[in-house]
């Protein structure tokens, strides 16, 4: 069941989505050759601490960690460990705050140190992909529309969409209906009405779209071993127009050029064979 959020609810879920944004600009600038994956989560966890939410993430069908940390070929849903992060490597941060009950999810892919040229296009690429599924995102407009926005742009660039995982609507659960696919046929789909809520978050990789789960059955991984990016914001489809609920200003998008506002971290969700980092392996996005 879809549930269209007011204008207070909403408020409420962007009060979290500061939360959320400050996780991920504090992680962000942690990251640097030789921190571990628990030092991020150690700093996202006292974020938390300090504005007095919980995490979205930590214990969520017992997920162990405050955020997730996916580190090159893994995609969605690394946990936090011993891990030392290496000069060249990416970095996915996924980050979930609740605030009073209220949701919101957000990611976004760092590099470590100097990395190579094509890293860097990925991580161009899949922001900007973020950035016109978000303009997508117009009452009126159909789910399909976001998808189809995000896989020519990506497919464009040669690079690929992730199929088995997805967006989410999002609210007083972390994922809640509708799935928003990062692929599809525009003018198909759910008609976006006032007041959707969803997790907009495309997950983007060099190779193929194949993927598996590590035998932590958490850990998402590229089948082909090649680099993947995600980057994901929480978004209110408002009469103006879609509002940015995750970023760092009100409604604003640091990266894009297609209109909406930056990137961040969350959870996708898995129904009817495709999975939003949610339900697919349990996981937070």
């Amino acid at each position: 069941m879809v549930t269209l959020k007011t204008t207070e609810q909403i408020a409420k879920m962007r009060e979290a989505g500061k939360i959320v944004a400050a996780m991920l600009a504090t992680t962000r600038d942690a990251v640097k050759p030789g921190a571990t994956t628990a030092d991020l989560d150690r700093i996202a966890a006292g974020v938390l601490a300090r504005a007095g939410a919980k995490s979205s993430f930590l214990g969520y069908y017992g997920y162990p960690a405050t955020i997730c940390t996916s580190v090159n070929e893994q995609i969605v849903h690394g946990i936090p460990g011993k891990r030392k992060l290496r000069e060249g490597d990416i970095i996915g941060i996924d980050a979930g705050a609740i605030v009073d009950g209220w949701h919101a999810d957000a990611a976004i892919t760092v590099p470590v140190g100097r990395v190579s040229a094509h890293a860097e296009k990925l991580i161009r690429v899949t922001r900007e992909a973020l950035a016109r599924g978000i303009a997508a995102a117009r009452i009126g407009n159909r789910l399909g529309d976001i998808g189809a926005a995000v896989q020519q742009y990506v497919e464009g660039e040669g690079f690929s969409i992730v199929r088995n995982y997805v967006g989410h609507g999002i609210g007083r659960a972390m994922h809640e209906e509708p799935q928003v696919p990062n692929y599809g046929l525009a003018d198909l789909g759910r008609v976006i009405k006032e007041g959707l809520c969803i997790a907009i978050e495309p997950m983007v990789n060099v190779g193929g779209i194949a993927t598996r789960v590590l035998d932590d059955s958490w850990t998402v991984v590229t089948e082909d071993g090649s680099l993947s990016a995600h980057f994901e914001h929480t978004v209110a489809c408002l009469p103006d127009g879609p509002l940015v609920l995750t970023a760092v200003d009100w409604g604003s998008f640091e990266g894009g050029s297609a209109g909406a506002g930056e990137a961040r971290a969350g959870r996708t969700g898995r129904t009817n064979g495709t999975t939003s980092s949610d339900a697919a392996s349990k996981v937070p996005a």
